[in-house]
């Protein structure tokens, strides 16, 4: 990730917002896996592997013939395009890789297991996927320091005049987006026979989503 980070920062290419982001949090949940923070850090670092998977799949210039969901078109057409500023790159991508690709993630991660697991073992995958929640507060500082603004320095003058309030806000809405998120995947998990469909209404909300962040 650090190296194509590091490739499209070279070219202007706005990509490289959200791939910053994102990678610095992916390596903050690895790290806490290796400290044993969660229940079972098998299932996370698969969750993590499978997660990414989706995002690759979208940039990837060998896989034309995959298919490439409209909220990551919007996304990766303004970074591209040099169209809207880095908070709103970040929070498009985010969008994409949040609301619609996290949603296939972990339907795919609990399919097999969701039938048979009782309340007790569906509650631990919970939990485990709450804590990364909180680990994304955590690093909410360094996203904005370093991401951001580095790429805006201009909001550097907000950041310091509204204290936290900034970072809280953009914690806060992570947090719903990933509540509402673990709510679609049960939803998709339990119609087994309505799944296409329930996916396909996640995607067009989220494009119509991307369409109003990108503004």
């Amino acid at each position: 990730m650090a190296a194509q980070v590091a490739a499209w920062d070279e070219v202007g290419d706005g990509r490289a917002i959200f791939l910053d982001c994102y990678r610095r949090m992916t390596d903050a949940v690895v790290d806490n896996v290796g400290r044993g923070r969660f229940d079972d850090g098998v299932w996370v670092e698969t969750l993590l592997d499978r997660f990414a998977g989706y995002y690759f799949s979208t940039i990837d210039d060998d896989t034309h013939d995959v298919y490439v969901p409209e909220p990551w078109l919007l996304a990766h057409g303004a970074a591209m395009s040099g169209d809207g500023q880095p908070i709103q790159l970040l929070l498009a991508g985010v969008n994409a890789h949040i609301n619609y690709d996290l949603v296939r993630t972990l339907v795919d991660v609990l399919d097999d297991e969701w039938p048979a697991n009782d309340e007790a073992g569906r509650a631990r995958r919970r939990s485990d996927y709450d804590l990364i929640n909180q680990i994304i507060a955590e690093t909410a500082d360094v996203v904005q320091d370093e991401v951001v603004e580095r790429r805006s320095p201009w909001l550097d003058l907000f950041d310091r005049g509204l204290g936290r309030l900034d970072e809280h806000l953009a914690v806060r809405l992570l947090g719903r987006w990933r509540t509402q998120v673990w709510r679609h995947a049960v939803e998709v998990l339990d119609d087994t026979d309505g799944r296409d469909e329930r996916i396909l209404v996640i995607e067009q909300q989220c494009a119509r989503r991307a369409r109003w962040l990108l503004l």
